[in-house]
């Protein structure tokens, strides 16, 4: 119900956490001066090459990750003069953008298509970061936030007791340490609005379990709809600039069309129940037990 892109972890020792998306004009300095920060305080490249040990001291990116990369397509091949592989500025460049996309969470295969397309002249990376970045931007305020547990038994008061454990098993709250993380504040306040309609909090927790399985497919075909028709009836054009605009234009739109649909569905489908002759007997069933 309340769990918080596949982030592909191929290459060793490699960061698993996204940090925060950079703005548009910074991520562009950032490729104005790529290599700045991971060079900082080392040597400029010779120009006669470096090797393979000199490239990954120069980087700090390992030799055994260095080879990852090239065996999996996404760092182009060094020049061989003898039987030794030299590296150049076109290295260092490259795997500080691969550097930059895995902390994106790109996987190495999504990282080789967007630098084959890079390198075909078809895509600018720049473009690509400011489209990322529009991705990524949040459709709600509602911000996972750590709590502590006088902090979270606050937020829980007035439920019934077993309510903590109950968000643990449906992932709307994890246990770190001393500390809790609440993935959605919001959601917190849906079960107390609810619970205090008269609705048992664990139907409430099987309710939002319906409700997200059917968003994620809803999210799941929409997409596929919108990007293949990227230019021809969504956007402009294919650009990057006229996804992002698009998609910056329509998210206010689609989420009052998902609650008016959803509204309009609800009271058809509460209509044909009544139509249909319920009678709820409170005799033959008992509070709180569930139809098999």
């Amino acid at each position: 119900m309340f769990a918080a892109t596949d982030i592909v972890s191929e290459a060793p020792a490699l960061p698993a956490r996204m940090p925060t998306v950079p703005t548009t004009d910074v991520a562009l300095d950032l490729l104005d001066g790529v290599g700045d920060v991971m060079t900082a305080g080392s040597d400029a490249p010779s120009p006669e090459g470096m090797t393979i040990d000199e490239l990954a001291a120069h980087t700090r990116v390992p030799s055994r990750t260095i080879r990852f990369y090239q065996a999996k397509g996404a760092l182009m091949a060094p020049e061989i003069r003898g039987r030794t592989a030299y590296y150049g500025p076109a290295h260092v460049e490259r795997l500080e953008a691969i550097g930059m996309l895995k902390d994106r969470g790109l996987s190495i295969r999504a990282i080789r298509d967007l630098m084959a397309r890079i390198d075909r002249g078809d895509l600018d990376l720049g473009e690509w970061l400011g489209l990322e970045e529009k991705l990524a931007m949040p459709w709600s305020e509602d911000a996972p936030v750590v709590m502590s547990s006088d902090e979270l038994n606050e937020a829980l008061a007035g439920l019934p007791t077993g309510t903590l454990a109950l968000t643990v098993e449906f992932g709307l709250v994890e246990r770190r340490g001393d500390r809790y993380l609440v993935q959605s504040p919001g959601m917190l306040q849906v079960l107390r609005q609810v619970h205090g309609a008269g609705v048992d909090v664990h139907l409430a927790a099987q309710a939002g379990d319906i409700i997200e399985k059917h968003a994620r497919a809803l999210t799941r075909e929409l997409l596929e709809l919108f990007v293949g028709h990227a230019g021809r009836g969504f956007g402009t054009a294919t650009t990057p600039d006229a996804i992002r605009d698009t998609i910056a234009a329509v998210r206010a739109p689609a989420q009052n069309a998902v609650s008016l649909l959803f509204a309009r569905a609800m009271e058809e489908a509460l209509r044909k129940l009544v139509e249909s002759g319920l009678v709820l007997d409170s005799k033959k069933r008992k509070p709180g037990s569930r139809r098999r």
